[in-house]
């Protein structure tokens, strides 16, 4: 009776470590490797999540490599959003892998740096470079589509089924467009354009994948300041722990009841 009751609690305690593994949350991020994209990825990892971290980097990026000896459930992946045999060979690599939350992070602002004067004027009216319009629908829209439609059997077989975008204030057709460089002439074209066509994209997924329990939002994160922006310092703009941290903690309160929702990093509905 004894070794009955013995192996009875063996069986047990088996049973609640496959438990326990099976409920462990993932994440998969596109853009991994710096500003929002990396925060996202050190905030799931100290979390103790898997964290799916991919860049379209020839190397490993070292701050992802640093990330991964800090963490060994940190995986990283090499996947440029505008290739397609790259995505499918990930999402070949990751069948079967339940993905609780895929974030779509990896985005195209601009061509030069920030700081860097008359760098954008390919994406000022008068000067529009009309090549550059398929750069950023492939990185912005397509890239986002493509990932969703690869990887949405990973997020059907997992636990919270989450898919978020990161959008941006710029994709509004409701409100004037906001310059934080102070000029009086809208800039950006491209980039305000293809985040517009993202959070159109993102709707319309929100709607195809609702029976199926698949919760789908945008994020306009506010104005964060990374890596990218260089030396130029915008007012108002915040540092990626705080931005991240506002979104993750709305991601965690999501339910299919706001599916198809564009946020503010706190959750509250921003102008379409």
């Amino acid at each position: 009776m004894r070794g009955i009751r013995f192996l009875t609690a063996l069986i047990a305690i088996a049973a609640g470590c496959t438990w326990t593994n099976a409920m462990a949350e993932t994440v998969l991020i596109t853009g991994a490797n710096q500003g929002i994209g990396l925060e996202f990825a050190r905030e799931y990892a100290a979390r103790g999540w898997t964290v799916i971290a991919t860049h379209r980097r020839t190397t490993t990026p070292e701050t992802l490599a640093a990330l991964a000896a800090q963490y060994p459930k940190v995986r990283i992946e090499r996947m440029d959003v505008t290739d397609a045999a790259q995505i499918q060979a990930l999402g070949a690599k990751l069948k079967g892998v339940p993905i609780d939350l895929l974030l779509s992070n990896a985005g195209l602002v601009r061509t030069d740096p920030l700081d860097k004067p008359g760098g954008n004027t390919n994406q000022v009216f008068g000067t529009l470079d009309f090549k550059l319009l398929d750069d950023f629908i492939h990185t912005n829209v397509a890239g986002p589509l493509m990932i969703s439609e690869t990887f949405i059997n990973n997020v059907k077989a997992s636990r919270q089924k989450k898919i978020v975008a990161i959008s941006s204030a710029a994709a509004s057709v409701t409100v004037p467009p906001f310059m934080p460089n102070g000029s009086p002439v809208p800039d950006h074209y491209w980039y305000r354009i293809s985040k517009a066509a993202l959070n159109s994209a993102m709707h319309l997924l929100s709607a195809t994948v609702k029976p199926d329990g698949i919760t789908v939002v945008m994020f306009h994160p506010g104005g964060v300041q990374v890596e990218s922006f260089g030396n130029f310092h915008a007012p108002g703009f915040v540092p990626p722990q705080e931005a991240v941290g506002k979104m993750i903690k709305t991601i965690d309160g999501l339910t299919i009841k706001d599916t198809g929702r564009f946020m503010d990093n706190d959750g509250k509905d921003h102008p379409w």
